[in-house]
């Protein structure tokens, strides 16, 4: 019998997109035949993977051109092949999977990473969020199969598109491929973990300036982003260079060999829009299946997950003396902490992605 193929269509790093790796790995080991259609971005790590990857340099890669070249490129790439299924990753890659979709007959499924044209970038930029705000209006309500990261996001759709969208959240999995290593971090304080892209909203400002009023506690930087020079200059302005240490980028196949060194993990992110406010961030579940401790900002989805399952406790507002003050309380708490690594432990055998992915059997069918 032959494989029906799936094509993939992403605009994030395809070496380090966890969640679209993740849907491909079990597509594959479903009996699907996938190939990944990406970009060349600086600094990309080679995979090796068990589906085919096709990365393709472009003239731009910012803005508008970007988007216009990555859609003209990847429609014509789309046309003159043979698909059972086209897989759109976010509102980017959509107009031209949809287009081609309608012209070949081929299923379409769109995931939504999250509730794009919300976005922190995009708040202030009446025009440009006016543009992408238009494209939901045109293409949501007219896809059949669709799947988003978080409930909120789910509703919000629903409330404007009446599209009834699946939920598929981004959580790790419980038997990850993990390359172990023994690893240090460059300090021998007690740590407080960020790892994840280094972007607007994610609360590192407010949390570097909370160390001013925490003793033996540094924080750890894991990632890279538009803002990394913007941060590394913050710490020297707020004379923290011996507390705050950046690592840069790790693969995913080490990360968890840190994030189970770390003695708390943070989840600060800002309400900068409601995409933001609306995320339920990847580094939320790694910090659970790690069995670290979390402080988290009071977010509708973030606050779900730390409230019914008793991982982490949430601060009240993101003032730096706030912040400090909530650290400092739990990590006084033995018992607090013993109870939330306890209920970690029971948590990431509920919430793992062996059991999230059984829900890709909706969309696809081999």
């Amino acid at each position: 019998m032959r494989k029906k193929k799936i094509f993939v269509a992403v605009t994030n790093d395809v070496s380090t997109d966890y969640r679209v790796h993740k849907i491909c790995n079990y597509l594959v080991n479903k009996g699907f035949e996938i190939t990944v259609y990406g970009r060349v971005l600086p600094n990309t790590i080679s995979v090796d993977r068990k589906y085919k990857i096709v990365r393709k340099k472009h003239l731009f890669n910012h803005n508008f051109m970007f988007y216009a070249e990555f859609n003209f490129r990847l429609f014509f790439s789309l046309l003159f092949k043979k698909y059972d299924y086209i897989l759109a990753n976010d509102l980017d890659t959509l107009p031209a999977c949809f287009f081609v979709s309608k012209l070949k007959s081929t299923n379409l499924v769109y995931d939504s990473h999250e509730l794009f044209s919300e976005g922190p970038e995009l708040q202030g930029r009446k025009f440009v969020q006016g543009f992408w705000r238009k494209l939901e209006d045109f293409f949501l309500p007219k896809i059949k199969k669709a799947y988003t990261v978080s409930q909120s996001i789910v509703e919000f759709y629903d409330d404007k598109y009446q599209n009834k969208m699946g939920l598929i959240r981004n959580i790790p999995l419980k038997k990850d491929i993990l390359e172990v290593e023994e690893v240090s971090f460059p300090t021998k304080n007690r740590t407080i973990l960020y790892q994840g892209v280094l972007n607007p909203g994610r609360g590192l400002k407010p949390m570097i300036k909370a160390l001013h009023f925490i003793d033996n506690l540094d924080l750890i930087i894991i990632g890279y982003g538009k803002v990394e020079s913007e941060l590394k200059t913050f710490v020297v302005e707020e004379k923290m260079e011996e507390r705050v240490h950046f690592m840069g980028r790790i693969a995913r196949e080490k990360l968890l060999n840190y994030t189970k060194k770390a003695t708390l993990g943070m989840v600060l992110e800002e309400p900068l829009g409601l995409s933001f406010k609306y995320s339920l961030p990847n580094k939320l579940f790694d910090y659970i299946h790690a069995e670290i401790p979390i402080i988290a900002g009071n977010m509708p989805e973030i606050s779900r997950i730390i409230n019914t399952h008793k991982v982490g406790v949430i601060v009240e507002n993101y003032k730096p003396k706030n912040i400090a003050s909530t650290i400092i309380k739990l990590l006084n708490n033995d018992t607090l902490l013993s109870e939330i690594k306890a209920h970690q432990k029971k948590t990431k055998e509920i919430l793992c992605w062996e059991k999230e992915c059984e829900k890709l059997d909706y969309y696809f069918k081999s």
